[in-house]
């Protein structure tokens, strides 16, 4: 059988990367997008290959329209049409109030996480909708109805949006035989806390967790795989929130 092709965002670090590596687990040929680390993509994209799936690494913006056709270009170009997108891609800028946040911060936290998931989506549904067949998973956040007062409002926001995305595009493509879907990780351990200025932002949050911990990439990349897979055949339109209980 033809193994099915993917387009993860994002797909360098944290939740991207083990969606990769799932994914080829589970029988995905991966075509990765990535904005900076060319030496952590290819390191992802070594264990796709050694989990046995083909794997293409693009350096790109999903902001950018011209980089996100250029990324499913290759993928189509490499390793046949595509068949899947994990829309993963996304930033929060610094942890702080709204008040204080600049306006380059805002403006980039919705060019990637909104605009970019758009452009994404957009050019996944051109490609799938005469084929017939096809699926998304879009990366939300249970920020999107926590709100995330304190930290990152704007952020938040973004989530909320490509909650709306998934609902709406959910019931547009449906009847092209196209399933949407998105997933909601609450608080998990990856590198973007550092990245918002607090590293050990995801322990300290634990306390406040149901499940008195933080999550995994690989139990968020879990989600994200049954949602690819014909075990949710009848499954679009949702947000599956993997949050431990946030």
């Amino acid at each position: 059988m033809t193994r099915p092709v993917t387009v993860v965002t994002g797909g360098s670090r944290g939740i991207g990367a083990a969606v990769c590596l799932r994914l080829a687990a589970d029988g995905h040929d991966v075509a990765l997008g990535y904005v900076r680390d060319a030496g952590a993509a290819e390191t992802v994209a070594e264990g796709v290959r050694a989990a046995g799936g083909r794997c293409v690494a693009v350096r790109m913006d999903t902001s950018v329209a011209a980089d996100v056709d250029r990324l499913f270009d290759t993928a189509e170009d490499r390793l046949g049409p595509v068949t899947g997108l994990v829309n993963n891609a996304g930033v929060t800028g610094p942890l702080g109030r709204l008040a204080d946040t600049d306006t380059a911060v805002l403006r980039r936290v919705v060019d990637v996480n909104v605009l970019g998931a758009l452009l994404c989506a957009r050019r996944a549904a051109r490609l799938m909708t005469p084929r017939g067949t096809g699926v998304i998973v879009n990366v939300s956040s249970a920020a999107a109805t926590l709100g995330s007062p304190g930290e990152y409002v704007h952020y938040a926001a973004t989530k909320a949006a490509v909650d709306a995305l998934t609902v709406g595009l959910a019931k547009e493509l449906g009847p092209d035989g196209i399933r949407v879907t998105a997933v909601a990780p609450g608080t998990t351990d990856t590198d973007i806390h550092a990245a918002m200025g607090a590293p050990d932002r995801a322990h300290q949050a634990a306390p406040r967790i149901p499940l008195r911990r933080p999550g995994q990439p690989e139990e968020i990349a879990a989600a994200v795989s049954w949602l690819m897979s014909p075990d949710a055949s009848y499954t679009t339109g949702t947000v599956l929130r993997v949050a431990g209980g946030m």
